[in-house]
């Protein structure tokens, strides 16, 4: 049930096509945000109520003319939410060069969380400060499960596979000292961390049944998460709930961790 928690806030969503972004799109339109939802690419289906952008996080000129956007349209912005990411196999679709993988994978998920970030938060600032949340994964705290993309761990690093724990985890030490420094400001910056969950990403992997048992096994709780899952917790990191939490993590994982 909507309870207007983010009535009068105005929110960018990056990565807003599918899966954790799309979900916090959906979840802030109801709560009274106004949102701003950035991709690569169009979406196929719009919602009536969003104002929808083009944005490439590893360009800088594209991420400062999405935010000069919001400037001009809004006047300002309270709350960021950097979901856009990638995995390696989607840059091994474009090329089998185990640097280039690592490098695309790096330059999406850490450089495209730092630039928005960046060119953001004067707007923020002026805004009367706010909350950016970053899209970590409980696999930059851990590394990868044994077997994981279909072989073992040292192929992995071989073919390029291994960019995701680091990028991640560069990501959850990103958000601790950008909180530490924009405390002051009347920022607060933190990640959540998922564990596995029912997106596009996941999708061609649990379409084996096989493997699809294996990744609900690794979770205590026996399943999967669900996109809305995290953005109940992205909510929660934007809204007033959360006034006292910066540079901080919040693990949504099912058990993982704990176990």
């Amino acid at each position: 049930m909507a309870s207007g928690k983010l009535s009068g806030k105005t929110a960018l969503v990056t990565g807003a096509n599918s899966g954790i972004g799309k979900a916090c799109v959906d979840r802030f339109i109801k709560e009274g945000a106004k949102v701003i939802a950035s991709d690569i690419t169009s979406p196929e289906i719009k919602l009536p109520d969003v104002s929808y952008q083009i944005c490439d996080v590893t360009e800088t000129v594209s991420v400062k003319n999405v935010i000069k956007y919001i400037e001009e349209e809004y006047g300002e912005l309270h709350i960021i939410v950097n979901s856009a990411g990638i995995a390696p196999r989607h840059a091994a679709a474009h090329t089998s060069d185990p640097e280039e993988i690592w490098d695309r994978v790096i330059e999406v998920n850490l450089k495209g969380t730092y630039l928005v970030s960046y060119h953001a938060i004067p707007l923020i600032h002026s805004s009367g400060g706010g909350s950016i949340i970053n899209i970590a994964s409980i696999m930059g705290m851990i590394g990868y499960p044994e077997g994981w993309e279909g072989g073992a761990l040292k192929d992995q690093v071989q073919s390029g596979y291994n960019a995701y724990p680091p990028s991640k985890g560069a990501v959850i030490q990103f958000t601790k000292n950008l909180g530490i420094a924009q405390a002051q400001n009347g920022i607060r910056v933190n990640c959540i961390c998922p564990g596995y969950i029912e997106t596009n990403l996941i999708k061609a992997l649990t379409s084996d049944t096989e493997r699809n048992e294996w990744l609900k096994k690794l979770h205590p709780m026996g399943r999967i998460g669900k996109a809305s899952e995290i953005a109940n917790g992205a909510l929660f990191l934007a809204s007033d709930e959360s006034s006292f939490m910066t540079g901080s993590s919040l693990v949504i994982d099912g058990g993982y961790t704990a176990q």
